[in-house]
């Protein structure tokens, strides 16, 4: 299939082509950076699910764009699939052909290697101040930003309004006890409805695991960045997991077994009534039409001010072809209102940048992204700056399921000693 991606490789190749053809015919002053044509490459994830809504589209027309209105830059893209994208970089950098941008899930692996323009080298102080706040120090290591958020989700709590009205609840829970409260009434009174999934499955166990311990006043590491599994808080939490929703019957007999994908489809089949959702769950609520609402993730205590999870995709910026001053323009190119409020449409996603943000929230249109536009800016994050956190959250996937089951606090012990032992590792 001649996909827009292949076209793209195309050009490179033909690019590269023609510049051999004008170097040895004597006329290689085109390529010199002291005034001719330079091309960046960008390797970008694709976060479409077919060739019709492949990423390779955004990218092929933006890039149309901004080459005629600076053709002394070329652009040539590669849109790959999330599952391969990290492969593909490691094959690039290993045989010499390092990308001058990557668009991707992390980059803390990258900074460890000494890699990346730090965000200061290569964005204008106008795009650097308009990343919303607490995204700029999610890609910070040590103090220093090497991340640039390109893309955005944070979590919100999902419920079924049927649901609710036939078990006569008027309002979503506040509280942790709110939330059980509701989950009995539902039991009782709505037979065959699950009150509350908990999906802790390897899938995406980190982020469930995640909101229940911020929510509960703790988290995966401290502010120090230090990994914070074991910490009484999260025992804690663990524990009202299991004694008030599992041992209660409340939620799946074996929550960590049940993947996010199988939650989220229970909810659209209206066999859920509450569970923690990302935006694209209202895609597939929508498309069933299933009459849901909204709000803040409940916390343990009324009282406390709790952040919701947000995660980050991220744009890195490598050194290694000398590209900083034309990466510098066509990142303030990509970083420009119309652009990032059109990927973030497309593909349901929330802004990274102020201005974006405002035009999502002032224009009235997006009114079923309130409550994670409202939460923005007081999100949380993985330790994703940490060159340890991809073997971790591996680790938390497999085994934090066990942590609602008898026995659970030697499972989060055990973790935190894997935890630990991987982040001496990194760090040597």
């Amino acid at each position: 299939m001649n996909t827009p991606a292949r076209k793209s490789r195309r050009r490179s190749a033909l690019a590269a082509a023609l510049a051999a053809v004008l170097v040895s015919s004597g006329c290689g002053t085109l390529l010199s950076p002291a005034g001719g044509t330079v091309t960046l490459k960008l390797v970008a994830a694709d976060y479409g699910d077919s060739e019709a809504t492949s990423s390779s589209h955004y990218w092929d027309e933006l890039v149309r764009r901004f080459e005629s209105a600076d053709p002394s830059i070329k652009v040539s893209v590669e849109v790959v699939d999330w599952n391969d994208i990290d492969d593909r970089v490691a094959e690039l950098i290993a045989k010499g052909d390092t990308p001058d941008l990557v668009e991707t899930g992390g980059f803390a692996d990258q900074v460890a290697a000494g890699r990346l323009y730090p965000v200061g080298d290569v964005l204008s102080i106008d795009t650097q101040a308009n990343l919303i706040d607490a995204f700029a120090k999610a890609g910070q290591v040590v103090g220093s930003q090497y991340g640039i958020p390109f893309a955005a989700s944070t979590r919100a709590f999902f419920y079924n309004k049927d649901i609710f009205a036939k078990a006569g609840i008027t309002q979503p829970p506040a509280t942790w006890e709110d939330l059980r409260k509701d989950a009995v009434q539902i039991h009782s009174r709505v037979p065959g409805v699950l009150p509350y999934a908990l999906p802790l499955g390897p899938e995406e166990a980190q982020a469930e695991s995640m909101m229940w311990t911020m929510s509960g006043g703790g988290g995966l590491s401290d502010s120090a960045g230090n990994y914070s599994i074991d910490s009484e808080q999260n025992r804690a939490t663990f524990a009202w997991l299991r004694t008030s929703l599992v041992d209660a019957h409340l939620t799946y007999p074996d929550p960590g077994s049940v993947d996010r994908k199988t939650a989220f489809a229970d909810f659209a089949a209206g066999r859920v009534a509450m569970l923690n959702g990302h935006p694209s769950l209202m895609q597939k609520a929508n498309a069933a039409d299933l009459e849901y609402g909204t709000a803040p993730i409940p916390r343990k205590n009324a009282q406390d001010k709790v952040g919701t999870l947000g995660v980050a995709d991220w744009m890195m910026a490598f050194k290694a072809n000398g590209h900083r001053t034309q990466i510098k323009k066509f990142l303030s190119f990509v970083y420009r209102k119309e652009n990032t409020l059109k990927f973030d449409e497309i593909y349901n996603l929330l802004p990274v940048t102020q201005d974006t943000r405002d035009e999502m929230t002032g224009s009235g249109m997006r009114e079923d992204l309130k409550s994670f536009l409202a939460t923005l800016p007081s999100a949380s994050f993985y330790p994703v700056g940490d060159p340890s956190w991809e073997k971790v959250s591996a680790m938390i996937k497999k085994s934090i399921g066990g942590a609602v089951r008898d026995g659970g606090d030697q499972v989060l012990a055990t973790l935190q000693k894997s935890a630990a032992e991987a982040a001496a590792q990194a760090h040597h």
